[in-house]
């Protein structure tokens, strides 16, 4: 990203999304594979509604997709928005040119 590019929204919701410990948690459980809700409920001790309120915060950023499975909800973890992520990342990784010294303020 360039200096004084703005941060697109995409990016903007991913980060905000991955600042809540119940939906890191969440993405840690989904590591495992594809997951209903209600396995979801169990493992993390937690109300459905609650959860998926989460889920749909992960959903919306990119993070994990869902599908329907009659009444059941099943949700698994969104390659492309990882790999998004990454990228996102790894633009704000320093430079070689930038970590050297370029001017020492006196």
């Amino acid at each position: 990203m360039a200096p004084g590019t703005k941060v697109s929204d995409e990016v903007l919701r991913m980060f905000r999304a991955l600042g809540d410990e119940t939906r890191l948690r969440l993405l840690r459980r989904l590591r495992a594979g594809e997951q209903c809700v209600c396995d979801l409920t169990e493992e993390l001790d937690s109300r459905q509604s609650l959860l998926s309120f989460h889920l749909r915060t992960l959903k919306d950023a990119g993070l994990v997709t869902d599908r329907r499975d009659g009444r059941w909800v099943y949700y698994a973890i969104n390659p492309d928005g990882l790999e998004a992520l990454r990228r996102a990342l790894d633009e704000l990784r320093p430079s070689d040119r930038s970590l050297r010294v370029l001017r020492r303020c006196d």
